[in-house]
């Protein structure tokens, strides 16, 4: 069935040959107004009682919020107690600024200022809709009445009003007024309120519901501030909704075409799809290199203060702040981080972050490296040793990081879901580490002359006593030719790679040990306090594993042939 396509008019575009805003790069923040405290604004299907708006306000300090939207406190009576609270209780900090809006009828602006009495720095946020839809359904004015509500709004704004407070005017609807109405307003409500380049108005300009790309509302921006009489007297301000999915993208670019201030609520809560996303515009600007002008660094538990405190979560691959927006589990992807990370590690503490599939680093968000990977079926050897490496210390060669996630995977195939790096870990001592029979390396004495090496190796077999003794040019060879001897397997060393697990005069020897064992390639592998035994034990690891796997194909045979 067809959609109803002829039902919806396409957008008006701005004629504005000569835009600039295009090739403006931004290289400061805006002013940033979290409007997160405003329970119309949030629509909460539980509004927030005053103890999770302190939380809130709180919250938005210690991120470095310089101006807060607290209510609407003509609205409601929590919105006016909760203002009332932070007025009479001097909870606001110096250098911040509380905003209250409201409509421009007479008996909410009397309220509104009600509510601020005594406030050291306040804005009264005032609106009116201005769009052709809502002239004509709503208030069933002209643009003349349409206007006279605004002006005579703040006029009365002006004469209640002192020296602490700053005026704020917003032709709602936006997005849907002619441009040049949308012009002719905010010019009548500037010619009341009088701004000055010392007090400057605010002229928020929002796309209250999204109707068009966000280049659309670039023009207008760009065309209003072209065209406001008042413009070095005012700072324009942006408050983006999300209903076509591209506030932020709206806000980048309003900001490029002139805006010099944000409004909107942290990881972007709000009406419909909700508000521009705050944190991640801040983040953004981050990963350019530009200071965002608040402190992001525990994102993790501003989220949890959100959630709880909106009683709604946030979604795990949220930009930025999501659970799940910094692991792979791509193979791939996994390796290519492990190498980025190894790399990155190599250079100096104030080098430019470049590690592949993260454009950040989740340390600057409070982030340990701990999720970065996370292994299930998709996974590959890139993801099993990097877990391996960042948890245990361990940095295995690539040929027995091959083998060890084809075990990994087969685990995952099985069972479903991931593996934790304790799992992980699990099943490589299983398979490698604890495979300590028939042979056990109970001791050994090496001696190293200029002619060479010899070694006394006192090994168990079976739990029986067993004592060989070999020579060669170095202890790993002295020990190969011991076994030959001693209990008839060859055992060739075909690579050989040894590192510490940690740093410190405490930190344990790893040896990996790739052999050929009576013609069979295999892995040995052990960790001690000495890299000699553990060398030694990784030989003797390697038989113990050759014999293991050859039981198991010879058990596999006979049922095979049993069947």
């Amino acid at each position: 069935m067809p959609m109803p396509f002829h039902k919806y008019a396409p957008y008006a575009t701005v004629d504005l040959p000569d835009r600039t805003w295009p090739d403006v790069v931004l290289t400061s923040a805006p002013i940033w107004c979290s409007t997160d405290l405003r329970d119309g604004n949030q629509a909460l299907v539980n509004p927030m009682d005053t103890h999770r708006k302190r939380r809130f306000f709180a919250l938005l300090l210690e991120l470095g919020f310089t101006e807060i939207e607290v209510g609407f406190p003509a609205a409601s009576k929590a919105d006016f107690d909760f203002v009332r609270t932070l007025v009479e209780e001097e909870l606001v900090p110096d250098g911040v600024t509380i905003a209250v809006l409201t409509q421009a009828r007479p008996e909410l602006i009397e309220r509104t200022f009600e509510s601020i009495a005594g406030a050291r720095r306040a804005i009264v946020h005032l609106y009116n809709s201005t769009s052709v839809a809502q002239r004509r359904v709503v208030f069933r004015l002209d643009k003349a009445g349409i206007t006279e509500l605004a002006v005579r709004g703040a006029e009365m704004c002006r004469r209640l009003a002192d020296d602490d407070v700053r005026f704020q005017y917003s032709p709602e609807s936006f997005h849907h007024t002619e441009l040049d109405f949308a012009l002719e307003i905010c010019e009548a409500v500037a010619d009341a309120w009088r701004p000055t380049r010392e007090a400057p108005m605010i002229v928020n300009l929002p796309t209250t519901v999204e109707h068009f790309p966000p280049n659309v509302y670039a023009d207008r921006i760009e065309w209003f501030a072209r065209n406001f009489t008042r413009r070095d007297a005012a700072i324009i301000s942006v408050h983006p909704h999300n209903d076509r999915g591209t506030a932020v993208a709206t806000a980048e670019l309003g900001l490029m075409a002139g805006a010099q201030r944000v409004e909107g609520t942290l990881f972007g809560n709000g009406e419909r799809t909700g508000n521009v996303d705050l944190v991640t515009l801040a983040l953004n600007l981050l990963t350019q290199g530009v200071d965002p002008g608040l402190d992001l660094s525990q994102l993790d538990d501003a989220r949890r203060i959100v959630e709880e405190c909106n009683e709604l979560p946030v979604h795990p691959r949220h930009p930025w702040s999501g659970e799940l927006v910094y692991t792979a589990f791509s193979g791939s992807h996994q390796d290519a981080i492990k190498k980025g990370m190894h790399a990155q590690q190599q250079q100096a503490d104030d080098a430019v972050w470049d590690v592949p599939y993260l454009p950040i680093d989740p340390r600057d968000v409070g982030r340990t490296y701990e999720a970065i990977i996370r292994v299930n079926s998709q996974s590959g050897k890139g993801g099993v040793a990097y877990l391996l490496e960042d948890r245990y210390g361990l940095d295995l060669p690539r040929g027995l990081q091959v083998e060890l996630a084809q075990k990994v995977q087969a685990v995952t195939d099985a069972e479903g879901g991931e593996l934790s790096a304790d799992e992980i870990y699990h099943l490589f001592r299983s398979a490698y580490l604890e495979v300590n029979a028939p042979y056990e390396l109970a001791g050994y004495v090496h001696e190293a002359s200029e002619l060479g090496d010899h070694l006394t190796a006192r090994l168990l077999d079976g739990g029986e006593p067993l004592e060989l003794a070999g020579e060669g040019n170095g202890p790993i060879a002295a020990l190969v030719h011991a076994l030959a001897k001693g209990t008839g397997h060859a055992v060739h060393v075909l690579d050989y790679h040894e590192h510490a697990t940690s740093v410190g005069e405490d930190a344990m020897a790893a040896a990996y040990v790739e052999a050929d064992v009576d013609g069979d390639p295999v892995w040995g592998v052990a960790v001690h306090a000495s890299i000699v035994t553990a060398s030694l034990r990784a030989i003797v690891n390697a038989l113990n594993r050759a014999l293991l796997v050859r039981a198991e194909q010879a058990t596999a045979a006979r049922a095979f042939d049993t069947a």
